[in-house]
C-alpha cells in the first residue's frame, strides 16, 4: 500500500511522523514565498506617498477612500495597481482573508466595469484554485494526521446506504 492509498484509508504510514512530504512542504513553502516577494515587490515599487489610507476596505467608506487615492495612481502608474491588485486579491482569496467582496468593487471603480469583471473572474479564479491547491497538498495530510479516528468515522458514514440511515 503506498503513502496516498495510506492517507486515503485514513491510516497513516508514518507512525507519529511529520504527515507532509519533503516535496509537499517545498511546494507549499515555494507559494508562500512568492506570495511574499510579490507582496514586498508591489510594496517597493509604489511611488513615494504618504500609505495611511492603505488598507484593505472593510466598509463602503474604506473603499471610498481608498478608490479615492488609488484613482491618482492608476492614471500615472496602471501596471504597477493592476499588478498590485492581483497580488493582493489571490492572497487574500488563497488564504480565505475577508474583504475580497470590497476588493471586486474596487476593481470595478479603478477599472471601469467590463475590465472589473474581467478582472475580478480571473483574480477570483486563481485564488479559488490556488486555495484547492494548497489544501489538497497539504491540508488532506494534515488532517487525516491529527484526526484519523473522526475522519474514518465519516467516512464510514458516508458510505452507507439511505436504507442503512433508517435503522441507526
Amino acid at each position: 500500500m503506498g503513502k496516498r492509498e495510506g492517507i486515503e484509508s485514513g491510516s497513516s504510514t508514518r507512525s507519529g511522523g511529520f504527515p507532509l512530504t519533503a516535496w509537499e512542504v517545498t511546494i507549499a513553502s515555494m507559494v508562500l514565498l512568492s506570495f511574499a516577494l510579490g507582496l514586498v515587490g508591489v510594496y517597493l515599487t509604489m511611488p513615494a506617498s504618504d500609505y495611511s489610507f492603505l488598507k484593505l476596505p472593510r466598509s463602503l467608506e474604506d473603499l471610498q477612500i481608498l478608490k479615492d487615492h488609488l484613482e491618482d495612481y492608476t492614471s500615472d502608474y496602471t501596471i504597477q495597481v493592476l499588478v498590485g491588485y492581483c497580488v493582493v486579491y489571490i492572497f487574500m482569496q488563497t488564504f480565505m482573508i475577508p474583504g475580497t467582496v470590497f476588493m471586486s468593487l474596487l476593481a470595478g471603480a479603478l477599472f471601469g466595469v467590463f475590465k472589473g469583471v474581467a478582472l475580478v473572474v480571473f483574480t477570483a479564479t486563481a485564488g479559488a484554485s490556488s486555495c484547492y491547491f494548497l489544501s489538497k497538498l497539504i491540508g488532506k495530510p494534515l488532517v487525516f494526521s491529527l484526526w484519523p479516528d473522526k475522519l474514518s468515522f465519516f467516512q464510514s458514514q458516508v458510505n452507507m446506504t439511505p436504507f442503512d440511515l433508517l435503522w441507526i
